[in-house]
């Protein structure tokens, strides 16, 4: 499919509008008016609403917009082995009551080929200062599986919309060559289960791993998830929240050399149990705002340095000495 319409106008009719029961399938769609030199906003590819519809292996050699979940009601969406270069947004899902499911997706700037028009160094950079890659307001339980992309501005990002947030599982998803890999503005109380996970941030000024934002009021929980790149702080958690890291491998944070820890607890609840830091500096911050924390059997290459300033509201236990 050659699609040209709706350049310059992101708010136009998607270039594929879904309903109930509706289904798009082994398609490739290619924009051959856009540029590298002069990327331009079109509308997205697919709009997908209503009950049970379905986008699969389908690929996208240069959208600017991919696909789009609501915000009109929708219910048990099935986006699968989608593949391709998405220069804005990836992905977004929003206004869904019932167990929407994101598996297999792969955005990579190398699906815009000079073959076709394209030229892969500026599609990446383009990419990691644009790219929004898999964002996520209201959806509840949904399943977001084996899933990648490089590279991006914000990998996973989670968000309040007029619909509400996000609760749901992810499995298995990774990202790379990021400026923020996952980026937690708004969840559903119940929160987000993250397990898994392969996360690399080494673009602009400010390269983080996760981001909990102070809007973010929910949980958010992370278990055998690596994280490595050229970091400032890996981990940033601002809000009044409650955030679990458990079997986590660290390394390659502070790029600078300020003395940032790989963990910034500036706020909320942290319980960190069984993670490695794989580097001589600090590995974690308990900041004065904390309202508590729980650190246990954690490790590190010149064992576990901590920062405590939280006044006595953390409890340390069984980490290893720091030498």
């Amino acid at each position: 499919i050659c699609a040209t319409g709706g350049r310059d106008d992101e708010a136009a009719p998607a270039l594929f509008e879904l309903g109930d029961a509706s289904a798009v399938q082994g398609l490739t769609v290619w924009y051959p008016d856009q540029k590298p030199d002069d990327i331009r906003p079109y509308p997205w590819t697919f709009h997908l609403q209503g009950f049970d519809n379905t986008v699969e292996n389908v690929t996208l050699i240069n959208s600017y917009n991919g696909i789009r979940v609501g915000p009109e009601p929708n219910v048990r969406h099935r986006i699968r082995s989608v593949y391709g270069c998405t220069l804005r947004r990836g992905i977004f899902v929003d206004a869904c009551t019932d167990i929407g499911r994101v598996e297999n997706c792969q955005l990579h700037c190398h699906w815009w080929s000079p073959e076709l028009g394209g030229n892969w160094d500026r599609a990446f950079e383009y990419m990691w200062r644009n790219l929004e890659a898999f964002v996520f307001g209201r959806t509840d339980w949904e399943y977001v599986t084996n899933n990648f992309v490089f590279p991006t501005n914000i990998g996973y990002r989670f968000i309040q919309t007029a619909a509400g947030a996000c609760n749901g599982h992810f499995t298995a998803n990774g990202a790379d060559a990021c400026q923020v890999a996952v980026q937690v503005d708004a969840i559903q109380p119940m929160g987000l289960l993250i397990t898994d996970g392969q996360f690399v941030a080494f673009n602009g000024d400010n390269p983080t791993g996760v981001l909990v934002n102070e809007t973010c009021g929910g949980q958010v929980r992370l278990v055998n998830c690596n994280f490595w790149g050229a970091f400032r702080s890996i981990v940033v958690l601002k809000g009044p929240h409650f955030v679990g890291l458990s079997d986590c491998y660290f390394t390659g944070w502070d790029r600078n050399g300020e003395g940032l820890p790989a963990v910034d607890c500036q706020a909320g609840r942290l319980q960190m149990t069984g993670c490695s830091f794989d580097g001589g500096g600090l590995g974690l911050r308990l900041g004065p705002a904390i309202a508590h924390a729980i650190v246990i059997g954690n490790n590190g290459a010149g064992g576990f340095r901590c920062d405590d300033q939280s006044g006595g509201k953390a409890i340390l236990r069984d980490n290893e000495p720091a030498q």
